[in-house]
């Protein structure tokens, strides 16, 4: 398990105002991410020079640091034959390897370079994912597949780099994956016994924990 790279990436505004389709309106947004060379700094609010653009639903220490699976990429370059496909291109900071959302559970401890993070929770796939790659079916698709990514708070803060090894130091919630937390959070209607196992995880993100006692 490794970093195979970070990237950030400060808002910028895309598209059309006023465009009929939806699609092709203009929006501002910071999923655009670009590779950086070198150590950086990951702080409580997430790595130095990343940003986002909507506060209110992205961004914050339990939503501090994206990470996505390297693995997925050679699956969405066949599936939408896009070769060019690559790191970042899901938002994320941390593209890795040797992890997916299968493998990894809510409350993981991971020390990466100088840095310690712990997940918090799924990423939610999101109208702004699928303008990016103008993709209008992407969010269900996301839900579906589960390619989705995971946040990190950041436990003690430091520097981390591409190629630095991911050592997993603890795992308290070993049957909660990833992949799990999302589709019972999809189905919490439904899978109710579930749906309030997971809200009293204590790793699990405040703003997950309010939507699941509100149903």
């Amino acid at each position: 398990m490794r970093i195979v790279s970070v990237q950030v990436g400060t808002p910028r505004t895309v598209g059309t105002a006023r465009a009929t389709d939806p699609m092709e309106r203009a929006f501002t947004s910071a999923i655009w991410k670009s590779p950086v060379e070198g150590p950086v700094w990951a702080g409580e609010l997430g790595l130095r020079g990343d940003a986002v653009a909507n506060t209110r639903v992205h961004g914050g220490p339990e939503q501090a640091v994206l990470m996505y699976a390297e693995a997925h990429y050679q699956l969405w370059r066949t599936e939408w034959d896009r070769p060019e496909l690559g790191a970042g291109a899901f938002g994320e900071n941390l593209t890795v390897s040797g992890l997916t959302e299968e493998t990894v559970c809510l409350g993981d401890v991971v020390v990466v370079g100088q840095a310690q993070l712990q997940v918090t929770r799924p990423r939610e796939p999101c109208a702004t994912l699928a303008r990016r790659h103008q993709v209008s079916g992407l969010i269900a698709v996301v839900r579906a597949n589960g390619r989705s990514g995971w946040y990190l708070r950041v436990l003690r803060e430091g520097e981390l780099a591409a190629g630095d090894p991911i050592a997993l130091i603890d795992r308290p919630h070993p049957s909660w994956s990833v992949r799990r937390a999302g589709q019972v959070m999809q189905d919490r209607w439904h899978r109710a016994a579930e749906a309030a196992e997971l809200a009293a995880l204590s790793a699990l993100s405040s703003g997950w924990r309010k939507r699941l006692a509100t149903g």
